[in-house]
């Protein structure tokens, strides 16, 4: 059987040079590479959307074709990736330090995820919290005995409001009615009145808080004051402000407001071949001008702060592009 396959291919070749042709040479394979996000009202799934549109200008060039999935997260993206069941994710830095060093508070403590890779770092985040005006809610402390959601199991928020809740001496577990909602969900919820508040980590404007804020039950945005000891608790925590005037005209509030917040990163496996995390890379940075036009999130980003809050190693693959374009030595 082996002889006579051998002689049918000699014999095809023989008759195309016969006729004066050559074989079509082989098209090569296109790989298929998913990046998972977040809900589609926030930030992450138009991030990972933004990236692979720009990179899947070169799928020929690369051979790989970017996908976009939404998802619970950052710890469903983290644990997908370490499980190969995604190539690429969006996720909060507080939870890339956690995953990559196995410490507490978090679901990898005492088991390190030591094939996470670094890329680079996206958009700011803030830990973010709307109550409804009629619940009484003026400062975290008065969330005691309210309905409130914290974030679902698998997302990134969920600890920031556990943290936040902590800091002030508050035990989600006994101290409030705690939901475990979708970020999608909260908005609608809220304003039928089944919600007195909500925490969201994300990057502003929001596609959840432009719907909160644009109902008929009037609500606010509370500011998170924490102790400096907070900070020196937890590194990879920072102050910041959330752009309520210039984003929610709808709320309440008619000024900026104080909270505390992340950075988003993204995020892959050590078992990510080179020249696919070198092409993505190249990609969204050559075309970082372009690439920050995409969402109003992106309005602070520069190159070499696309380069912090990362904890987890980098990939060779991005370490590659960052030295040829002299972002690192």
């Amino acid at each position: 059987m082996r002889k006579a396959t051998i002689f049918i291919v000699a014999l095809a070749a023989v008759t195309l040079a016969v006729a004066g042709m050559t074989p079509a040479p082989a098209v090569a394979e296109t790989k298929f590479l998913t990046i998972g996000t977040g809900g589609i009202t926030g930030v992450y799934y138009p991030t990972g959307g933004a990236i692979a549109r720009i990179v899947n200008k070169k799928k020929a060039e690369y051979g790989m074709r970017l996908t976009v999935e939404s998802t619970g997260g950052s710890v469903f993206n983290i644990n997908a990736i370490m499980t190969g069941d995604l190539d690429f994710g969006v996720v909060q830095s507080d939870r890339q330090f956690q995953a990559f060093n196995g410490t507490k508070p978090s679901e990898w403590a005492g088991k390190p995820q030591k094939n996470l890779r670094a890329l680079f770092s996206v958009h700011p985040e803030s830990i973010t919290l709307l109550a409804a005006v009629d619940a009484g809610i003026n400062s975290i402390q008065d969330l005691k005995g309210k309905r409130v959601n914290i974030g679902n199991p698998g997302s990134g928020q969920r600890q920031n409001s556990i943290d936040a809740l902590t800091a002030v001496g508050i035990d989600y577990e006994k101290d409030i009615q705690a939901e475990s909602l979708k970020a999608a969900e909260a908005p609608g919820m809220l304003q039928d009145g089944r919600l007195d508040a909500f925490f969201y980590t994300v990057g502003h404007p929001s596609g959840a808080f432009k719907e909160a804020t644009s109902g008929t039950r009037e609500v606010k945005f509370i500011e998170i004051k924490l102790p400096d000891s907070f900070y020196k608790k937890f590194s990879y925590y920072a102050p910041s402000v959330i752009p309520v005037a210039s984003n929610y005209p709808g709320a309440a509030n008619k000024s900026d407001v104080a909270s505390f917040g992340v950075k988003a990163t993204f995020v892959t496996s050590s078992k990510v071949k080179e020249k696919y995390v070198y092409g993505l890379v190249k990609e969204v940075f050559d075309n970082f001008d372009d690439f920050k036009k995409l969402h109003p999130a992106y309005a602070v980003l520069t190159k070499q702060n696309m380069l912090e809050g990362l904890s987890a190693p980098m990939h060779p693959g991005a370490v590659k592009y960052f030295k040829e374009a002299g972002l690192m030595k």
